[in-house]
């Protein structure tokens, strides 16, 4: 079909909020709001001033309400347990008003501040429901997190209760929350009142009297009871969730999410982006305590009325580098939103496709992609493999949903590899030199959106105002500042070529570790790559290649290695003074697949390494420092 979306994008630009009254129209309020937009409130204004409204409702009573009630809302999916699950809508509300009872019983009321700490199972889902019901904020940190993280952010946020799980399951090893949980509590000197755990077989908590509760008890007592929470009102401009993403300055940053203005931009992009119609199976193939598990596993599609898959598992080891395809074909998905590093770590286990032979995905349609930039390599074995769209798109946690995609429920645009294709209608994305003056189209600089920006993204920080005008919008005055590098082509397709730190300055000319990375992963042996610049006293920074080959390649690395280097000279010149390409087992990443490439050039550099909190394996900074000094490059310590 012809694709809608200059249309769509000129009607929004001609009547911004008429445009967003009419998505709102989607949404079922409590209370009209007054002002479509009010530009006095937050830090550059907010979306659907004086309604009042309820998350919960719009997520799960509307539908069992009008027609919906036998369609599964959850489809649980855990081949590292083996358990498998499906909830109704009518029966994950009946639970979530089982857990809302149980947290209403224990005091928590609108504005209280509750912090979810569970790993990928259903309760996760509806614990975040639950608060929504009751209009308690969230916090969900992710499972497993280290105390003391945990600790900073029971400081930030001051909960009155926790809900936790008395585990979570990794392949080969069971991690007990509840020790980390009470240490954290332990540093804090904000003091929640209440714990509610939920009990796994796997490994049971020991529950301290007067201050934890054993939360499946409780919930199905509740059950039992048929307990019913009535929907507490909220306004829309209320915070529906706190979400910590990390800072600059090592104190973590407090992302706020509103109510009105996020349930009108996630529906809206649900059948515009997305493509998905209710009733539709939906998989987000990422984690509650991220961005895109909050916005793509819970609340758009639970608002759309579509079902979402909540998958305990790993793209790769559990058991094989074809469970996603399992996935796809046991429970008849649509369409796969994941990173790209999912689709990495697949096709390195996997480079022919071979179990894909084994499952039935007639019902799959669309691959989608983000968290991280993705390399056309892996677009197209992607694309080759599985004879649907792979459609790139990029957005942040602060933003909430995509700021540049390709709208599939629109029709799709030509797709360009290494675009995540055009701004989405709210979005109005410039490209601006460091002075903030706008660039000609294909010249790389600061990609920045002009403000207001739409509904669905961060009005302020938690408690913070100051650092959110210090962090967005003091630099650019006008424009949230994205904090990534990218390049407009004459389309006004965007091309996202790195976070503006990891731009490196190589005698004098500015160039894209993410282009030179590109050229790395189009080389027939290498799974996945990433280059950081690290000091060189002659010309500033020098880049340097880290790549890990595919399962199977057998040739001597310095072979490899010496092609990679003339590769990036042939296909970027001689500018790029690309000299080091290293072979390394793994890449050091975060839980969410993103790569920590500031930590490997602090490696590199010999400065002081400072740990990232969503570090997936610390082991892996032993290995690249060891790699680098085999090579001679001067490391600390």
């Amino acid at each position: 079909m012809a694709s809608r979306y200059h249309e769509v994008y000129e009607a929004w630009q001609r009547d911004p909020e008429g445009f967003w009254a009419a998505a709102a129209a989607e949404i079922d309020w409590i209370k009209p709001f007054d002002k479509v937009f009010d530009p006095e409130l937050g830090g550059f204004g907010q979306w659907f001033a004086g309604a009042e409204c309820n998350t919960c409702y719009n997520c799960l009573d509307r539908h069992v309400e009008r027609g919906r009630p036998g369609q599964p809302a959850i489809i649980y999916d855990s081949p590292i347990t083996g358990a498998k699950a499906v909830y109704t809508y009518e029966e994950t509300l009946e639970r979530v008003n089982a857990m809302a009872a149980v947290l209403a019983d224990n005091g928590i009321v609108k504005g209280d501040r509750v912090i979810i700490y569970m790993p990928m199972i259903p309760e996760a889902v509806m614990a975040m429901l639950a608060c929504a019901r009751l209009g308690a904020v969230h916090s969900v940190v992710f499972g497993g997190f280290a105390a003391n993280e945990l600790s900073t952010r029971i400081d930030d946020a001051t909960p009155k209760a926790v809900i936790a799980a008395s585990c979570g399951i990794e392949p080969g090893r069971i991690i007990a929350y509840k020790p980390l949980l009470d240490e954290a509590i332990r540093l804090s000197d904000h003091k929640p009142e209440a714990c509610f755990v939920l009990q796994r077989e796997q490994a049971l908590a020991d529950l301290e009297a007067g201050r934890d509760h054993d939360l499946g008890a409780l919930m199905d007592a509740a059950m039992t009871a048929g307990r019913e929470v009535a929907c507490v009102p909220v306004k829309a401009t209320d915070p529906l969730y706190i979400l910590y993403t990390s800072g600059t300055t090592g104190q973590p940053k407090g992302v706020v999410r509103d109510n009105g203005g996020h349930m009108v931009a996630l529906k809206w992009s649900m059948s515009n982006h997305y493509g998905i119609e209710p009733g539709e199976v939906f998989w987000a193939a990422s984690d509650v305590g991220w961005v895109v598990g909050h916005s793509y596993i819970v609340y758009a599609p639970l608002l759309h009325g579509a079902t979402t898959v909540v998958f305990e598992g790993k793209p790769v080891g559990t058991p094989d580098a074809g469970v996603f395809w399992r996935v796809i074909a046991e429970h008849n998905v649509a369409a796969l939103f994941t990173a790209p590093t999912a689709f990495r770590a697949i096709k390195k286990e996997d480079p022919q496709g071979k179990l894909l032979a084994e499952y039935d995905l007639s019902s799959f349609r669309t691959l989608f992609l983000a968290g991280e930039r993705a390399d056309p390599d892996t677009l197209q074995w992607a694309e080759d493999q599985l004879g649907v769209p792979v459609v790139d798109h990029w957005w942040q946690t602060e933003t909430g949903w995509a700021i540049v995609g390709n709208p599939v429920g629109l029709g799709l645009l030509p797709i360009k590899h290494g675009s995540p294709t055009v701004p989405m209608p709210g979005y109005d994305v410039r490209i601006l030199d460091d002075a903030g003056h706008p660039l000609p189209a294909g010249t790389l600089g600061n990609v920045v959106v002009k403000l207001p920006l739409p509904p669905g993204c961060l009005p302020t920080l938690w408690h913070a105002p100051e650092r959110f005008h210090a962090s967005y919008l003091a630099e650019f005055p006008g424009y949230y500042k994205t904090a990534d590098a990218g390049i407009m082509d004459e389309d006004g397709y965007l091309f996202i070529m790195a976070r503006t730190d990891d731009i490196i300055n190589v005698a004098g000319h500015r160039l894209s570790t993410g282009a030179m990375e590109e050229v790395l992963a189009s080389h027939p042996d290498v799974a996945e790559c990433a280059v950081v610049g690290i000091t060189d006293t002659l010309k500033g920074q020098a880049p340097c290649g880290f790549v890990v080959l595919k399962a199977g390649v057998n040739r001597p690395h310095e072979e490899i290695e010496a092609e990679l280097v003339r590769l990036v000279r042939e296909r970027i010149g001689p500018v790029a003074a690309f000299k080091l390409a290293l072979t390394v087992e793994r890449l050091p990443k975060t839980r969410s697949g993103k790569i920590l490439r500031a930590t490997m050039r602090q490696i590199a550099d010999g400065t002081e390494v400072r740990m990232p909190a969503t570090i997936d394996d610390p082991a892996i900074l032993d290995e690249i420092e060891e790699a680098l000094r085999e090579r001679g490059i001067v490391t600390g310590g």
